[in-house]
């Protein structure tokens, strides 16, 4: 009945995601309805990011020829994991349209032969959700794998002492970076879920 520190931890964790989805969304419904999905989109992807940041990872491996082959390596520094990550999150979104609005009204923002005009928007709105594919992937990759880059050079430079604000620098980002991915995903749904 008395929540001790751990329960009060996660609680808090979880209301102020909540809270986020919610103001985001402008529904309460919906947003409770998807925050399972984002949650673990936000925390998965976080854990990922700061999983290259353990020290030994990417640098323990074996040399296959003149190749270094790491045994661990941070998820999202390995442009696959976010290709993977961005088509689960546009599927994601035109399946919960499809749901929302019906098979006919949310193909019809894409195919819409009324005017020509119409039609052109939707071909432009189709070209979009190709294009999140490829924006969501390398804005996740290009950050992760430059910060592991920029942590190695520092750690060659100055070992002990210069790398230690870039790894501060690397954890917010991290952050950054599941934060801004889980929002992109929460916006495109909230949009998907809308009428034209």
């Amino acid at each position: 009945m008395v929540p001790g520190k751990k329960q009060n931890f996660f609680e808090l964790a979880i209301e102020t995601m909540l809270n986020f989805f919610e103001d985001v969304w402008g529904d309460k419904g919906k947003s409770r309805r998807f925050f399972a999905f984002l949650a673990t989109f936000f925390l998965f992807i976080l854990a990922s990011n700061w999983f290259g940041l353990i020290p030994g990872v990417g640098t323990i491996g074996f040399h296959e020829g003149e190749e270094f082959a790491p045994l661990l390596r941070s998820l999202n520094s390995d442009l696959n994991a976010t290709v993977a990550w961005a088509i689960i999150s546009v599927i994601t979104t035109q399946i919960a349209g499809f749901v929302a609005l019906g098979f006919k009204k949310h193909l019809g923002k894409f195919f819409n032969f009324k005017s020509p005009i119409d039609f052109f928007v939707g071909i432009l709105e189709l070209i979009s959700e190709v294009s999140k594919l490829i924006s969501f992937s390398f804005r996740l990759f290009g950050n992760v794998f430059a910060g592991e880059v920029l942590l190695v050079v520092m750690m060659f430079l100055v070992p002990y002492i210069l790398p230690l604000p870039f790894f501060m620098l690397e954890m917010f980002v991290g952050l950054i970076q599941a934060l801004v991915f889980t929002t992109l995903t929460l916006v495109f749904l909230k949009m998907a879920t809308e009428a034209h």
